[in-house]
C-alpha cells in the first residue's frame, strides 16, 4: 500500500530541487565568455532562491553570491591595473578562478552535498 498523505499529483517542492543551483553554476561559468552578463542573471536567481532553500542548498547559493561579488571586485581591480600591463593577466586569472569555483561547486551539488566552505575566498 502507498502512503495516503503523499499526493502524486503534487510535484516535489522546488526548494529541494538542485536544478536551479545547477543553472546558476552554469550561468557563472558561461559568464566568463559573456563578459559577466550571465553571472549577473545567476546572482539574481541565487538571491531570490536562497531564502526558502534547505540548508544544504543555501550553502550553494551563498557560495555563488560570494563568487559573483568577489569576481566583480577582482575584475574591477584587474581592469584598473591594465594601465600598467598586469591587469590583463589578472583578468584571465579571475576568469579561471570563477570557472574552477563553478566546477567545484557543481561537483558538490551533483553529489547532493552542501558546499563545505561557502565563505572562503579560494575553494
Amino acid at each position: 500500500m502507498s502512503d495516503p498523505s503523499i499526493d502524486p499529483s503534487v510535484p516535489p517542492r522546488l526548494q529541494d530541487d538542485k536544478t536551479l543551483p545547477g543553472i546558476v553554476y552554469a550561468l557563472m561559468i558561461a559568464g566568463v565568455a559573456t563578459g559577466g552578463v550571465t553571472c549577473a542573471i545567476g546572482v539574481i536567481l541565487a538571491y531570490v532562491s536562497r531564502k526558502g532553500a534547505p540548508e544544504w542548498l543555501a550553502s550553494h547559493y551563498e557560495f555563488q553570491i560570494r563568487t559573483f561579488w568577489l569576481a566583480l571586485l577582482f575584475s574591477i581591480v584587474s581592469a584598473l591595473l591594465t594601465v600598467v600591463g598586469i591587469g590583463v593577466v589578472l583578468l584571465v586569472a579571475v576568469g579561471l578562478w570563477v570557472v574552477v569555483r563553478g566546477i567545484v561547486g557543481l561537483s558538490n551539488l551533483l553529489k547532493n552535498q552542501p558546499y563545505p566552505t561557502p565563505k572562503n575566498w579560494m575553494l
